[in-house]
């Protein structure tokens, strides 16, 4: 005979075979909160106070420069901003096809987006893509995906936005194809693909702030797939990002299975350095937990599929934001801190983009941009 259940208010009562109605009893240890306990919690283990957390933080942002071999990237160049095109976008906004210098023999190429009607200095919002050639016209809403044209839907909602090429798409695709990294290997043989891009889309706020209709106060980041993991690096890496929306990001290197595709021997190469380790079993000394927990107090907001690959390292992945909001907690911002799960696999959906651009518009906007108000007739 089969146990029947009953739920009440939350609460599982359990009808045992062979007891009276007024027998019932609570399943033991129903009532007690169990703590949650996971391998993440060696973010914070040992810390108890905000002084503690500081040290820590700083040996972790150390950890992170040394994972990315920072210490090898080239010094920036004078921007020499160009505007190759101007084009008007439905009276809303202004879309221009611009090019800066990254390095002393290399330029890249992004789009800007700047509304038409502005009351004083605009928020802004530097829009990653993915792992596509044409990312930059993809994000500008001129071909492929609409879901993922992040510049067009941003202008609409009165922000100014680049959407910088990765460096190894768009008019800077390599010989052997687009995101092969042997090429900026054997020209930075110490430095990180990682590191490269992060340094860029530094720069790419550089542009930014280098415009008079840009807020350079409030500035945020956000990307899906490549530029989901890149959100969080660039907003780890540079704390002029006030906010910032990771998008179905890749999973990290504890917990994953293929942890070796992070330092590939060909195509695309995120960390070429920690490849002897990682095939001895030799995780870095840093982990997503601890580079996303960098971003603290300023607000992150992490979207992930459930069904985006292998569900087990997914459901990881929950485990790992509960304990980033330990850190958010402790810096006395929780605010700032936010996730969602969901079942669209790896996807920008609406439901996606509308937390995204809302989580922009809450922490990158006035106030009363945001504020309900009551009906007065």
């Amino acid at each position: 005979m089969r146990t029947p259940i009953f739920l009440f208010a939350g609460l599982s009562i359990i009808a045992f075979p062979g007891t009276g109605a007024g027998q019932n009893r609570v399943q033991p240890g129903l009532l007690e909160v169990p703590e949650i306990r996971s391998t993440w919690d060696d973010l914070t283990e040992g810390v108890t106070t905000l002084e503690e957390w500081r040290e820590r933080r700083a040996a972790l942002k150390q950890r992170y420069l040394d994972l990315l071999r920072d210490q090898h990237k080239p010094e920036k160049p004078a921007l020499d901003l160009k505007v190759h095109e101007t084009v008007e976008v439905e009276g809303i906004y202004q879309r221009q096809l611009i090019s800066y210098q990254v390095e002393v023999d290399e330029r890249a190429h992004a789009y800007i987006g700047i509304p038409l009607q502005r009351s004083g200095k605009a928020p802004a919002v530097v829009a990653l893509h993915g792992t596509y050639e044409k990312g930059k016209m993809r994000a500008a809403g001129l071909i492929d995906n609409p879901d993922k044209a992040y510049l067009d839907h941003l202008c609409r909602r009165g922000y100014v936005v680049i959407a910088p090429e990765h460096f190894v798409s768009g008019h800077r695709v390599p010989p052997e194809g687009s995101y092969d990294t042997r090429r900026f290997h054997q020209k930075h043989p110490e430095w990180t693909s990682v590191g490269k891009f992060n340094y860029e889309h530094s720069i790419a706020i550089d542009v930014l702030q280098s415009m008079e209709e840009v807020d350079s106060e409030n500035i945020g980041v956000l990307g899906h797939s490549l530029g989901g993991h890149g959100t969080f690096f660039l907003a780890a890496y540079d704390e002029r990002i006030k906010a910032a929306a990771s998008n179905c990001a890749a999973t990290f290197f504890r917990h994953n299975a293929r942890v070796e595709a992070w330092s590939r021997n060909h195509w695309y190469v995120y960390f070429k350095p920690i490849r002897e380790g990682l095939l001895k079993g030799e995780l870095p000394p840093i982990d997503f937990h601890e580079i996303i927990s960098l971003i603290a107090p300023r607000a992150f907001l992490d979207l992930s599929g459930l069904n985006d690959g292998n569900p087990g390292t997914q459901r990881q992945r929950i485990l790992m934001l509960m304990k980033i909001m330990d850190v958010y907690e402790l810096e006395k911002a929780p605010q700032n801190f936010s996730f969602y799960v969901h079942g669209r696999g790896h996807s920008v959906a609406h439901e996606s983009r509308s937390l995204m651009y809302g989580f922009m518009d809450a922490h990158l906007k006035p106030g009363e941009a945001t504020k309900t108000k009551l009906v007065t007739e």
